[in-house]
């Protein structure tokens, strides 16, 4: 016969039951038993009122909870997700609490989490592990206007057939999109159009951060593109690594969020698709939090540069031991009655020579250094780190 296994229920049982035999005092019986009187009384009142069923282990979960949703909460919270279905709790918990300031019974961003995973609308994403960060291009986002960054986002078609490339421009600062253009092409001349108009309206920036790709760097001396023009604005140009989006990872995730909420569908017109990036523009500016500023909008970190823009291009100016020299329309420069090939991008431009060592010359545009003229072989020779500016 195997031994009896002895369960919680088991003893709850056999107590019950010695107690209804009437042979032992309740309190010599939950001696027996060590437990307490008072759980023995309330052991045998749960056996009267429901059997030996009710002298199983009920719930712990409480009748209410202070921290759940009370239901008109719960609807507003849900209606804000919908007309916003990209935001996350902390963000709908900092838009709605800017415009319900006296409202005091806000929850924890984890309760609106479970109220959004609740009605489906939350996808479950798996984290992958962050990879280590292969550098990053130097100048620090300090101020507004000291760096700006500038992307085309993938191309998409429109509803007529045709492709958008949008452009966007952010302060690197305070995150405020200053650009959001859908343009038909990835073209020079619209990219430089788009520029002049955040140039008037709020001033020059320090630096501008792009990728390799066209129209921003080609492959010439310098990686210098047409729009390198705005060295003569007192601009200078920051390329990012080649293969690392990462390294302008504030502007990608911009484009995630973009694409979520501006482009899927796509509008089915040029026209309908810009109001709707300029609809981005404004919720993204005025309205939408942002959680690396604190929750709360970009535009109350933005102020325009005190840099105004002229709209004149001077050429750039050189210090006075520097030998300079105009750049021909067929990209090359005299040099001691020799023809020296610099860049067909800087055709009519001046640049600049300082002698660093007997018979070899740093080349600069502005502030940026092309490279080495070696009087040798009268070649320039391109620097190894082309991206970085000398200060």
């Amino acid at each position: 016969m195997p031994w009896r296994v002895e369960t919680p229920m088991s003893q709850r049982q056999d107590f019950v039951e010695a107690w209804a035999r009437g042979h032992w005092h309740p309190t010599e019986l939950c001696a027996r038993f060590g437990i307490s009187r008072k759980t023995g009384y309330k052991w045998w009142h749960r056996y009267e009122r429901g059997g030996l069923a009710a002298l199983a282990d009920e719930s712990r979960r409480p009748d209410r909870s202070p921290t759940a949703l009370d239901a008109a909460l719960g609807a507003l919270l849900l209606r804000t997700r919908q007309a916003h279905p990209t935001w996350g709790p902390r963000k709908l918990l900092a838009y709605l609490m800017a415009r319900h300031p006296r409202y005091t019974g806000w929850p924890v961003a984890s309760t609106v989490g479970a109220l959004l995973k609740r009605e489906g609308l939350v996808r479950a994403r798996r984290r992958r592990p962050a990879p280590g960060h292969p550098g990053r291009p130097y100048t620090m986002s300090d101020a507004p206007n000291a760096l700006w960054t500038a992307d085309f986002k993938g191309q998409f078609r429109l509803g007529t057939g045709a492709y958008c490339y949008p452009l966007t421009v952010i302060d690197g600062y305070s995150r405020y999109l200053l650009a959001c253009r859908g343009l038909e092409a990835i073209a020079t001349a619209s990219t430089r159009s788009v520029f002049e108009g955040i140039f008037r309206t709020y001033g020059l920036p320090d630096r501008i951060r792009t990728d390799n790709g066209p129209p921003f760097a080609t492959c010439a001396l310098g990686r210098l593109s047409a729009l390198s023009v705005w060295i003569k604005l007192g601009i200078r140009p920051e390329l990012i690594q080649p293969a690392h989006p990462e390294q302008n990872g504030r502007h990608e995730r911009l484009h995630r969020t973009l694409k979520a909420e501006a482009t899927r569908p796509a509008a089915a017109t040029a026209r309908g698709q810009q109001r709707r990036f300029d609809h981005f523009q404004r919720e993204y500016n005025q309205e939408r939090p942002h959680e690396a500023l604190a929750q709360v909008p970009p535009a109350q970190h933005y102020q325009p540069s005190p840099r105004p823009y002229a709209g004149a291009l001077r050429p750039p100016e050189y210090p006075r031991h520097y030998e300079t020299r105009y750049v021909s329309t067929n990209g090359g420069i005299r040099w001691h009655h020799r023809w020296v090939n610099v860049s067909h991008v800087l055709a009519e431009e001046y640049v600049g020579l300082e002698e660093v060592a007997d018979g070899v010359w740093s080349v600069y545009f502005g502030p940026l250094l092309l490279g080495r003229l070696d009087e040798r072989d009268y070649r320039l020779h391109g620097q190894h780190n082309r991206n970085r500016l000398p200060r």
